[in-house]
C-alpha cells in the first residue's frame, strides 16, 4: 500500500453527508464485495461481552457481532431491527414487540420471544449483570413471550426512557448464559451481527470474519445482505501517534481516536478522509465527591471549579480539535441540554482563592499548596487505566497545573487497574472520578445523578440530595418532552453551578480516518459513534 502524501480539504458538506445513515463520502461509487480491512484503535475491551461493556469506544468492534431490537435514527427516533413493530398500552407501562421470524444467531440458534426474555431475565439479576441489573432493567415488572414471535415488558411505572434502553441492549444467544466465557465474552457467546467473532489475542488484536446469512439489517442501514468485507481485524494500538504512523504508512486502513497534533495530517490529505462526530450522553468531568475528604465542602468544589480554565486547558491539549463542555449533557441531544448553563461559571482564580481562605485554607505548605490543620488540600483524582484515552492523561496534568498554579490546591492524578478503580468506587474513597458516557433519552444523568440507593449506577460524585430524585423521577414518568427538558434543565444548574457536583470539560467525539480506497464508513445515527463494519467496502 502506497504511503499518503498528497493534500485536500474535505468539505463540510462532504463531511455531513458521511454521517448520515447509508451515505459515504464517495456516494457515486458501487460498492464492491469482499477484501479484508485492518481498523487502529485506540481502546481494548475489558470485555467481549456487550451487555456488560460499559467502554463506549469498544461498541465500534462489538457491534459487528450483536445487535438490538430496534435501531435509532438521525432525529433521534426507531426504526425496526430485530423488532419488525412495538406498541406502547394507553397506561405507559406495557411495550409490546412483534420479532423477525428469520433470524438466527451465529451459533445455530433461533431468535424468539423467549431468547429475549432470557436475556432480560439475566440481566436483572446482579450475579451476572453486577451495577446494571440497577439500571434502567430495573424498572421491568414482568417480561414474557406471549407467542413465539411476540414479547412483552411491563413496567413498575411509566419510563420515558425505556424505548431507547431497548433500542441500546444488544441481544446473546440464549447459549450464551450456560458458557464459562460470559462474563469476559469471546468466541461462545454468539449474537446476530453480520460478523463472527473469529479470534482475540489480547492486547493485540480482534478478528471478526462475515456472517454469510445475515439478511436482517435495520431499515436505515446503507443496504441490505450480507457484509461487503470478508474480514475486519481491529488492532490495538493505545498511542495516537503510532495509530496515525500505521495509517500513513499503510500498515493498517481506517484509526479512530486522533488527537489534536494528528488531525491536519488527514484533514487536508487527498489520499484519505477525515470524519468527525459529537458524542451524545455526559461529558468527560471531573466528579467531585461530596462524601469523602475535602470535596465534602462545598466552598472547596466551587474554588476547584473557579481555579480552572478549561478553554485554554483544551486549546493547549487539543490545539483546538475538542468542544467546551457545560452540562450534564451533550449540545448533541438539544431535547435535554439547556444552553443558558454556557460561560456561567469557571476561570475565576480570584473567586477561588476567596472561597478557600473563607473556608480556612489560609497557610501553604513549602510547595505552595494550601494546608489547613498541619494538612495539604489534596484532591485525589482516580483515572481508571482503561479510559485513558483522547490524551485524557496530558488533559488531567494540564488542570493539575492550573489548581496548583492559580489556587494551590493539589489535585493527586492516580491511574489504577480494573480492580482497584471498582473498588475505590465501592468505598466511596476518591475525591474526583473523571470519566464519560454516551447513553441518550437522558439515561445518563439518571446514571450520574440519582442516589447511589435509588439507581444511580455511576453517581461518582455519590450525591443525595432529595432534589436529584424528585427532579429525576418526575422527568422519566412523563412522556412530556417539554416537561422533562425543564426538569433536567433545573438538575442542570442544580448540580453543576450551585453545588459544583462535576466540572464539565469537553465533549468526547470520535474521528476517524481512512485511506481513500475504504467507502461507506459512516457514524451511528443520533449516537454519533462510529458504525460497526457493516456498510464498509473497499474499492481495490
Amino acid at each position: 500500500m502506497p504511503i499518503r502524501r498528497q493534500f485536500l480539504t474535505v468539505t463540510a458538506a462532504v463531511l455531513a453527508a458521511s454521517m448520515l445513515p447509508g451515505l459515504s463520502v464517495a456516494q457515486d461509487a458501487k460498492p464492491v464485495s469482499g477484501g479484508k480491512l485492518t481498523w487502529g484503535v485506540e481502546t481494548e475491551p475489558a470485555t467481549l461481552n456487550p451487555q456488560l461493556n460499559g467502554q463506549d469506544k469498544t461498541k465500534l468492534l462489538l457491534r459487528n457481532a450483536y445487535e438490538s431490537l430496534l435501531a435509532r435514527t438521525a432525529d433521534g427516533g426507531y426504526v425496526p431491527w430485530l423488532a419488525t413493530e412495538y406498541k406502547i398500552s394507553e397506561d405507559g407501562k406495557t411495550y409490546t414487540f412483534k420479532l423477525r421470524n428469520d433470524v438466527t444467531f451465529t451459533d445455530g440458534q433461533k431468535l424468539n420471544a423467549q431468547a429475549v426474555v432470557t436475556n432480560f431475565t439475566k440481566l436483572k439479576d446482579a450475579a451476572y449483570s453486577g451495577s446494571v441489573s440497577a439500571g434502567p432493567v430495573s424498572r421491568i415488572e414482568e417480561v414474557k413471550a406471549v407467542d413465539d414471535d411476540t414479547v412483552s415488558f411491563t413496567l413498575k411505572r411509566v419510563y420515558a426512557p425505556f424505548l431507547d434502553y431497548v433500542a441500546s441492549l444488544e441481544i446473546l444467544s440464549p447459549a450464551a448464559f450456560a458458557s464459562s466465557q460470559l462474563k469476559s465474552g469471546g468466541t461462545e457467546i454468539a449474537g446476530t451481527g453480520p460478523f463472527i467473532l473469529k479470534r482475540y489475542a489480547k492486547g493485540q488484536e480482534i478478528q471478526f470474519v462475515k456472517n454469510p446469512s445475515y439478511k436482517w439489517a435495520p431499515k436505515n442501514a446503507a443496504h441490505q445482505g450480507p457484509a461487503y468485507l470478508d474480514d475486519v481485524t481491529y488492532r490495538f494500538l493505545p498511542e495516537s501517534s503510532v495509530r496515525a504512523g500505521a495509517l500513513t504508512s499503510g500498515q493498517v486502513d481506517v484509526i479512530e481516536g486522533i488527537s489534536g497534533n494528528d488531525a491536519a495530517l488527514f484533514k487536508e490529505n487527498a489520499d484519505f478522509s477525515y470524519q468527525t462526530a459529537l458524542n451524545t450522553g455526559t461529558p468527560y468531568s471531573l466528579f467531585l465527591n461530596v462524601t469523602w475528604g475535602p470535596t465534602q465542602d462545598i466552598s472547596v468544589r466551587k474554588a476547584l471549579v473557579a481555579s480552572i480554565d478549561v478553554e485554554a486547558v483544551l486549546t493547549a491539549v487539543y490545539r483546538g480539535e475538542r468542544t467546551r463542555a457545560w452540562g450534564i449533557t451533550s449540545p448533541v441531544d438539544p431535547q435535554f441540554y439547556d444552553r443558558s448553563i454556557e460561560k456561567t461559571y469557571g476561570a475565576d482564580p480570584k473567586l477561588a482563592n476567596r472561597l478557600l481562605d473563607q473556608a480556612g485554607w489560609t497557610t501553604r505548605d513549602v510547595d505552595g499548596f494550601r494546608t489547613k490543620d498541619g494538612k495539604r488540600l489534596t484532591i485525589e483524582v482516580v483515572q481508571a487505566q482503561a479510559t485513558v484515552r483522547d490524551q485524557r492523561d496530558v488533559l488531567l496534568q494540564a488542570l493539575q497545573a492550573q489548581a496548583r498554579q492559580n489556587a494551590g490546591i493539589d489535585l493527586a492524578i492516580v491511574f489504577v487497574d480494573a480492580g482497584t478503580y471498582t473498588d475505590r468506587r465501592k468505598t466511596g474513597q476518591f475525591g474526583s472520578i473523571a470519566n464519560s458516557n454516551t447513553p441518550t433519552d437522558a439515561i445518563d444523568i439518571e446514571y450520574h445523578y440519582l442516589p447511589l440507593d435509588k439507581g444511580g449506577t455511576i453517581n461518582y460524585s455519590r450525591a443525595a440530595a432529595p432534589e436529584l430524585s424528585q427532579w429525576l423521577n418526575e422527568a422519566a414518568s412523563t412522556l412530556d418532552n417539554k416537561k422533562r427538558f425543564e426538569l433536567y434543565a433545573g438538575l442542570q444548574r442544580f448540580a453543576i453551578v450551585d453545588q459544583a457536583y462535576a466540572l464539565p470539560l469537553y465533549e468526547p467525539e470520535d474521528q476517524v480516518a481512512a485511506a481513500d480506497y475504504v467507502k461507506g464508513i459512516t457514524f451511528r445515527p443520533f449516537k454519533q459513534l462510529p458504525e460497526s463494519a457493516y456498510d464498509i467496502w473497499r474499492s481495490e
